[in-house]
């Protein structure tokens, strides 16, 4: 476990390009924290790192749970805010996106529990002074362990 802390909302937009820049195929990146931490703001990054159309207007899904964008490699985001429990996602057929080839980003994924794979990437993002965010980072057991030291590097 790691904490970034970025003091603009540019930083934060910065780090998430890089996500997207350093993506691979079936990645799982879960985004925590409070109403307007910043999920869907770095989610936006992530797009444009993953070279998502600057037409694609990458929103919130959280009436939607899941929307689907095409870069660089396919972006899966997913809004499990309206869901409450395990059971909820399974029923809504949203764990099948966690073994696609695409990218997953999922928000409110502390609701799916033990249902996502270790190998994900786990930010939880807190408020902090001004346009700051603090960022919790666990790489998980997988290849995003192998590729934090250079994203931290960076930050």
């Amino acid at each position: 476990m790691s904490a970034i802390c970025l003091n603009t909302l540019a930083e934060l937009a910065a780090f998430g390009r890089l996500l997207g820049q350093l993506a691979q195929p079936a990645d799982i990146i879960c985004l925590d924290g409070d109403l307007g931490a910043g999920k869907t703001t770095l989610t936006q990054a992530i797009a444009q790192g993953l070279s998502v159309p600057a037409a694609e207007c990458v929103s919130s899904p959280s009436f939607a749970l899941l929307h689907e964008y095409q870069g660089r490699l396919p972006l899966y985001h997913g809004d499990f805010y309206r869901l409450t429990d395990r059971a909820d996602i399974e029923d809504a057929g949203l764990d099948e996106y966690f073994f696609r080839s695409g990218v997953t980003v999922l928000e409110w994924c502390e609701r799916a529990g033990d249902l996502i794979p270790a190998t994900r990437l786990k930010i939880t993002i807190t408020i902090g002074a001004e346009d700051s965010r603090l960022l919790l980072c666990d790489p998980g057991v997988g290849s995003w362990r192998q590729r934090w030291p250079l994203i931290v590097s960076q930050f």
